[in-house]
């Protein structure tokens, strides 16, 4: 078969990342060494991971958060906040989630519970989960404990981002809010 109607029919596909992969292994030299079954592999396997990365991205979109960039691996554990490092390496696996647990983040103003927050939602995204950040103060701190309470689902309050008009129904379909 000739490359390129392969590589239109993998476009048309919406196979992109098996197309990208192809046209790099037809560049490089010496691929013709690895069997059929190994270079088919490198092209699904390259997909896949195209996939799950646009699949994150897109999670992290509609997330909202107010600190995109906050990364779990960029947790500070110098600064004297009280920091459990043991207590986050455990929800930062995420398990909490899988189980339905509720984490709400308290602490006096300018500790970081904002970015802390998101940079759990990040991680919640990373491994399939979808988030929102809404921030929860007197009484939208109980509508959104008793919507979470009433569905039956997880919710994680951050202290993240300003909303006073909750959308339940967005915040139903959300695994970590």
């Amino acid at each position: 078969m000739l490359h390129h109607p392969t590589v239109d029919k993998l476009h048309a596909l919406r196979l992109s990342g098996m197309a990208a992969a192809l046209a790099e292994q037809q560049a490089q030299e010496g691929i013709d060494r690895l069997g059929f079954e190994e270079r088919l592999g490198l092209l699904v396997e390259r997909e896949a991971s195209q996939r799950e990365s646009r699949q994150t991205t897109a999670r992290l979109r509609r997330a909202k958060l107010k600190f995109s960039g906050a990364s779990p691996e960029d947790i500070d554990y110098r600064t004297a906040r009280g920091l459990d490092r043991a207590l986050t390496a455990r929800l930062l696996t995420c398990e909490w989630i899988r189980e339905r647990q509720n984490l709400i983040l308290v602490a006096p103003t300018g500790l970081g519970k904002s970015w802390l927050g998101c940079a759990f939602a990040v991680q919640a995204c990373r491994q399939g989960f979808s988030a929102c950040s809404r921030r929860a103060v007197g009484s939208s701190y109980r509508s959104v404990r008793s919507a979470a309470a009433a569905r039956g689902t997880l919710s994680t309050r951050s202290m993240a981002q300003s909303s006073r008009g909750l959308r339940l129904q967005s915040l139903a379909r959300t695994q970590t809010v």
